[in-house]
């Protein structure tokens, strides 16, 4: 435990890349087998299950701190962290017993069979146990919010540079189904057979946002437009006579989309496709929204089926006949994915479409047909050049993903909440409200966007013009007017609005606008009826 927290403070304590992968490497040279499983999966986003509720965690710091309720509600509203708060205001030992990384997540894990009681007995002994740094990493671990400050690309890179190992293998063996508590690092690392696990995926390749007009990228004929399609990217893999179905996000997902379940029948063993999954219908492509009411259902009805039927827009083929074809320029990869899709038949419903390429003369024809992305259901446009292998990870120069400009409405700030971290002292986290028949109705909430001059300035304004306070929350005088930009919209009964914005952030303070001229809630159902 003591090892993995000068990790944690390290990385914590540099921005630099190269200083984190070298950190990476040593707690690698030093970790015991059992440790450093524990740490990947971590830092590659398989975190333990929570265990324990946070609302026993406040009663038993306050039980062991001494302080009254209401003071650590206000502790806790100051750091903005809960894990940190209990750190702060609990005593901990300057000394620390010496505790294996993989001991305490099995104790952590062990908990969720256990009584409160016995819950409790073991937070408390490492309460009782550990410095105060060690509790704070604890802590983490056990409230679910542990994050840390790498991504998994320095993660490769740091295990590739460890065992001498290319950084794409790597990359595609952390990759799958596999469990930390009963995995070990080396034969994960160096597993020959990529059938070992008939489920692995490969690791996505993802593009950068295009940063420059798009003439400067070169001749147009050595580049691939697609359209950017507006749903969950995924793979779908046929291996074995299964199939599976994996989120870009790595959860494997098959048991959400039933559609795909034929496809072993259609799909030759050893098929990975790449692609979008969309809802189709009558062979149009339906907004996000119509997939979003079955995404998180665990049973999924004959009408859900058929109200939103999914489909697969396909466009990368990553293992073809049993082979990793990965290595093989776009244009080859491309063939084959071609005659793979028009060899199948899949019959009057079919759920593997072939995402059309664009044909254009010049760059101001690309150009148009971006414009033209939002009236098709789609975000923007794929740029990918011709000679490009499939990569891992987020790489620049072949990939470009060319997005549509947001949609933006006016809303004038009603409610206010302070953030955490950094932002801890500050009110950051706003709500936002438009006008309908005169009254303010609340329909989004954002908390990026503004500078840091910004938020001090609107922080102190907030303090000033409190009406009520409801905990963390503060209302406020309707007074300051922002713009919100956002991805998407689309009606929701969930919200008291009847309308859910997709990714909203502050694009700008209309400090130039009277709260009187803000949108109106008939301007957003406008938008909701242009996509329809």
């Amino acid at each position: 435990m003591l090892l993995f927290t000068r990790l944690f403070n390290t990385i914590d304590e540099t921005t630099k890349t190269n200083a984190k992968v070298a950190a990476l490497a040593d707690y690698f040279s030093q970790a015991s087998d059992e440790d450093a499983i524990w740490c990947v999966a971590l830092l590659t986003g398989r975190r333990p299950r929570r265990t324990v509720k946070s609302g026993d965690l406040r009663e038993w710091t306050i039980e062991l701190s001494g302080l009254p309720p209401w003071l650590f509600v206000e502790s806790y509203q100051t750091v903005g962290d809960l894990a940190e708060t209990i750190s702060l205001v609990i005593p901990t030992n300057k000394e620390s017993v010496s505790y294996k990384l993989h001991e305490v997540i099995g104790d952590v894990l062990l908990m969720d069979y256990e009584s409160e009681e016995h819950k409790k007995a073991v937070i408390l002994n490492y309460w009782h146990t550990l410095d105060k740094n060690q509790c704070f990493v604890f802590n983490k671990l056990i409230t679910g919010a542990f994050r840390f400050g790498v991504s998994q690309q320095l993660v490769i890179k740091a295990l590739a540079k460890h065992y001498d190992l290319d950084d794409k293998v790597v990359a595609h063996r952390l990759s799958g189904n596999w469990k930390p508590e009963k995995t070990k690092l080396k034969d994960l690392l160096f597993s020959e057979n990529v059938n070992d696990d008939f489920s692995k995926p490969y690791p996505f390749y993802l593009a950068y946002q295009l940063d420059t007009v798009p003439e400067e990228l070169g001749d147009l004929n050595d580049w691939q437009i697609e359209r950017k399609f507006d749903g969950i990217r995924g793979q779908i893999i046929v291996r074995n006579s299964e199939v599976f179905v994996w989120s870009r996000g790595e959860d494997l997902v098959t048991e959400k989309f039933p559609e795909f379940g034929r496809l072993p029948s259609l799909l030759p063993n050893g098929t990975v496709l790449d692609g979008e999954i969309l809802p189709y219908k009558d062979n149009m492509l339906l907004p996000f929204h119509i997939m979003q009411t079955r995404i998180g259902r665990k049973i999924l009805s004959k009408k859900f089926l058929d109200d939103a039927p999914l489909v697969m827009v396909c466009y990368d083929l990553l293992e073809y006949e049993g082979n990793d074809i990965r290595s093989l320029s776009m244009r080859e990869r491309r063939s084959h994915l071609e005659k793979l899709i028009s060899s199948l038949d899949q019959g009057e419903k079919p759920v593997l479409l072939l995402s059309e390429t664009l044909e254009c003369k010049d760059w101001t024809e690309v150009a148009e047909q971006r414009l033209q992305a939002r009236d098709l259901q789609c975000e923007g446009l794929m740029l990918k050049h011709k000679d490009s292998v499939y990569e891992t990870g987020r790489r620049r120069g072949n990939w470009w993903k060319w997005k549509t400009d947001a949609l933006t409405t006016d809303g004038v700030l009603i409610y206010a909440q302070k953030g955490h971290g950094r932002r801890a002292d500050l009110y950051t986290d706003y709500t936002f409200a438009v006008w309908d028949n005169g009254i303010l109705v609340p329909f989004t909430k954002a908390y990026s966007g503004l500078t840091d001059k910004e938020l001090v300035e609107v922080d102190k304004w907030i303090k000033a013009h409190t009406k009520e306070k409801f905990g963390p929350v503060r209302s406020v005088t309707p007074q300051l007017v922002f713009e919100i930009a956002f991805e998407g919209i689309n009606p929701s009964p969930r919200h008291k609005s009847g309308i859910a914005l997709r990714f909203p952030r502050i694009s700008r303070w209309r400090k130039d606008k009277p709260m009187e001229e803000a949108n109106t809630k008939q301007d957003l159902l406008d938008l909701i009826a242009l996509q329809k």
